[in-house]
């Protein structure tokens, strides 16, 4: 793999913005199929807190870390660029022209914007410290491994309900703690369905976690009552990164989950020649779908650009 923080102006066919499974998946493709390419990783990636990955056939329970690694010295195989640095500016004229914040001006042809989304958490007292750990937010990705064990649901929104119901299928001890939502908020067929599922309700603002020995015990309210439990399921609010694509204009539209960008399947946005993979274009986009986004995004943009170089020949 090659890593540089050189400060100078190159040219490539493509570049990669976001170095997690999506913006490696489609340089991949992309130095396989002889195309310049250059990824910009600023190394946060959102899955960062979590231990194992899980749920990516023949990946599953590999930590996220050594898939990164992995995926970067696949790249490099094929003579992928990939550079630590955050891209801070985009422009677009005869192609893009990118800003990094190392001081470093890159340019091409053609633009993949894999920056992801960050997860802000709940402000409760230990959620943010046992992220990843017994503070858990998708059942899809933690669900088996803290399985029969005792669940609680901070509810911030009424949407919490559905998490309640879904991490039920992983466990019949699950409690809701209404902490942010209101009694009347649930409708009659939100406490229809929780009492069928087998889940408690408890209303109440919740104060922090109790902690023992390094592992989740309970939760604690505001009023002083604690309830024994061993996994904590949250929502955090996701904030999609689209900075660099609102600086070039690309349409977004309102999703329940935020403002993500309008793209075609191939992730095309309404800018041409930009890309939008990942978490970039989509709340639920797993690791697996990220890397299959990629890989998709990828070999279209290399026929594109076959063919434009091609109706462009005298």
């Amino acid at each position: 793999m090659t890593e540089t923080t050189e400060t100078h102006t190159e040219t490539y066919e493509v570049i990669v913005i976001g170095g997690g499974a999506a913006g490696l998946s489609a340089a991949l493709v992309l130095g396989r199929a002889r195309r310049r390419t250059l990824v910009v990783d600023a190394g946060e990636p959102r899955n960062a807190p979590a231990a194992h990955m899980q749920g990516y056939l023949s990946r599953d329970g590999m930590p996220p870390a050594d898939f990164l690694a992995v995926g970067r010295e696949e790249i490099a195989r094929y003579g992928v660029e990939l550079v630590r640095d955050r891209a801070v500016d985009v422009t677009r004229g005869e192609g893009f022209a990118v800003a990094l914040a190392s001081g470093r001006h890159v340019h091409a042809r053609r633009l993949v914007v894999a920056t992801g989304l960050k997860d802000e958490l709940p402000d409760v007292p230990g959620v943010a410290e046992r992220f990843g750990r017994d503070v858990l937010h998708c059942p899809y990705c933690h669900g088996w491994e803290v399985r029969d064990q005792a669940f609680g649901v901070l509810a911030t929104t009424p949407m919490s309900v559905h998490q309640a119901l879904m991490v039920s299928q992983w466990s019949k001890d699950v409690t809701l703690f209404l902490h942010e939502v209101a009694d009347d908020e649930l409708s009659d067929d939100d406490l229809r369905r929780l009492a069928a599922a087998g889940v408690k309700v408890v209303p109440g603002e919740v104060a922090g976690l109790v902690v023992e020995d390094d592992r989740l015990t309970g939760v604690r309210l505001a009023d002083g009552a604690t309830h024994a439990r061993e996994v904590l399921f949250v929502a955090p609010r996701a904030v999609p990164q689209t900075d660099l694509l609102q600086r070039l204009g690309a349409e977004l539209q309102e999703t329940p989950m935020g403002a993500y960008p309008v793209v075609d399947p191939t992730g095309l946005t309404s800018v041409p020649g930009v890309w939008a993979v990942g978490n970039a274009m989509g709340f639920s986009e797993q690791v697996i779908n990220a890397a299959a986004g990629g890989y998709r995004a990828g070999a279209f943009i290399n026929g594109e650009l076959l063919f434009a170089d091609l109706d462009a020949a005298p």
